[in-house]
């Protein structure tokens, strides 16, 4: 499999990033954002597995002029296909998904994955109505993601194979409570987010 470096994939896709809003899916792609520098507007998931898309849609809809990116793992798409649909059916432009897909399920001991076998995400990413949804294996592939991410006309779908690697942890702070106040304030202001 020829395959990428998540972590610089994913530092890639951050770099200069002003007012993007991320949702980073638990696990590996949370902690790959926070070792590209941990933010206030990157909400990053401790739990709530299947869920990064559909918090994603949640605000591309409430934020129609901010651009947002979900990061997440093959897992965890996996376990959220019906998202794809509902994203498909609302079509926000605004909206990027980044599979890093490494064909394993990293939280519960690298078991494959169904990508190991054959599935093609961004084949049902297509079928589900995304504007664009590509397959990327090499570094050159990657600045048409990030194009994509910064301009492109969404919703967008980038399934990126990468390395099934074992990388040091970089965790984000652990406290849900303060990392949805961090978000909203950052987002919406400290005035607006204490209402």
């Amino acid at each position: 499999m020829n395959a990428l470096n998540r972590r610089d994939v994913v530092a890639s896709l951050l770099e200069r990033r002003d007012g993007l809003l991320v949702v980073a899916g638990l696990g590996a792609p949370a902690w790959d954002c926070t070792a590209a520098g941990d933010h206030p507007l990157t909400f990053p998931l401790w739990g709530a597995m299947g869920s990064a898309c559909m918090i994603g849609l949640g605000l591309a809809l409430a934020q129609p002029k901010r651009r947002v990116l979900v990061v997440t793992g093959d897992g965890e798409i996996l376990m959220g296909l019906g998202s794809l649909a509902t994203i498909g059916a609302q079509r926000p432009g605004n909206l990027s998904v980044v599979v890093l897909d490494n064909e394993r399920y990293g939280e519960t001991g690298m078991q494959k994955t169904h990508t190991a076998y054959g599935i093609d995400l961004a084949g049902v990413a297509c079928a589900c109505g995304f504007a664009d949804s590509r397959l990327v294996r090499t570094n050159a592939g990657i600045a048409a993601v990030r194009s994509g991410v910064y301009r492109g006309r969404g919703p967008l779908f980038f399934q990126i194979k990468i390395r099934p690697d074992a990388l040091p942890l970089v965790l984000p702070p652990r406290d849900g409570a303060h990392l949805k106040h961090r978000f909203r304030e950052a987002l919406l202001g400290e005035k607006a987010a204490a209402q």
